[in-house]
């Protein structure tokens, strides 16, 4: 049975650890001109509903780093579900690619292509999670706080696909998160009760109240308060997310020389103010950069079996 990524609930602290030692050893040899084609030959099918930027080029530039290449789908051409059955496809696509990235609505989706591929499947979004956008940030954090044992997030914004990807990599390191969002904007119920029988004893900690939530946080992280497929929401949402804006009022709250991250794309003036997203304490940057370095990761993970970093230098 072929590995898949669906959901960081799969995955165990070891694996977590393991995938963030492989990142970083890849990316230090990367920074020093090395890259081994260890997925020489090898294709990775992309199947996207929604529009990226940061997802489809992170993926296609570490297979092409791994000497591998990709071929990119969008759900239309596709027509996953609609004018293509689910299994037919998965059954003939996995005889042509090597892994499948797919980034649509529909979590149940991506769940029932695993079931069905004969190759590894990879969640590169859906409505309820985005695992390859958290174990990026695991890392973005890791390198700058030195470890993630003990470190506090706060997550300013929605329980949106981000916030649960986000809390539930938090509680596999031992981070503490908190959940900063207006009222009705919590995590769903079947959210709660699943993280709650995963990690027996770890709280997950929801306030409204923005100052209470970055409190003690060494993290701010923020998202886009209306995502994709909830435009018609947009000004209601902004009127409930107005008193939820991160600035710097809200960053002397934190603990001092807190790092702001933001999966991107951002609206500054809106859920950030540009004098944070674009201040010292940002890591924006670095935080997208490490999108390709955890992909490269996971890659080699699914589609060769590399767990760890201990490797020969080569």
């Amino acid at each position: 049975m072929p590995r898949h990524f669906i959901e960081l609930f799969d995955l165990d602290a070891a694996e977590v650890r393991a995938l963030l030692d492989l990142a970083l050893d890849l990316k230090r040899r990367g920074r020093g001109g090395l890259r081994a084609p260890r997925l020489a030959g090898r294709l990775l099918g992309m199947v996207f509903d929604k529009p990226s930027m940061r997802t489809r080029i992170s993926f296609e530039a570490a297979m092409a780093h791994l000497g591998g290449s990709t071929v990119y789908m969008t759900g239309k051409e596709v027509g996953l579900g609609v004018r293509e059955p689910l299994p037919d496809f998965a059954r003939v696509v996995s005889e042509y690619v090597d892994a499948l990235a797919v980034r649509t609505f529909s979590q149940q989706m991506v769940a029932d292509l695993a079931g069905l591929a004969g190759v590894p499947v990879i969640n590169a979004l859906t409505d309820s999670d985005h695992p390859c956008q958290a174990m990026s940030d695991l890392l973005t954090i890791r390198e700058a706080l030195g470890g993630l044992e003990g470190v506090s997030i706060a997550f300013i914004g929605d329980g949106n696909n981000v916030a649960r990807s986000l809390a539930v990599a938090a509680a596999l390191t031992g981070m503490s998160f908190v959940l900063g969002c207006p009222e009705g904007y919590v995590f769903p119920d079947e959210f709660r009760r699943r993280f709650e029988a995963k990690f027996p004893g770890v709280p997950l900690v929801e306030t409204h109240d923005p100052g209470e939530a970055v409190r003690s946080a060494e993290v701010v992280y923020t998202d886009v308060w209306c995502s994709m497929g909830q435009e018609q929401e947009a000004d209601h949402r902004r009127s409930k997310f107005e008193p939820f804006r991160v600035d710097r009022a809200l960053m002397a709250g934190a603990k001092a020389d807190a790092l702001f991250l933001h999966c991107l794309p951002a609206h500054r003036g809106e859920e950030v103010a540009a004098e944070v997203i674009d201040g010292p304490r940002s890591l924006i940057v670095p935080q997208a950069a490490n999108r390709l370095h955890f992909q490269k990761a996971l890659l080699l993970h699914l589609i060769n079996g590399e767990p760890t970093a201990e490797r020969p230098t080569q």
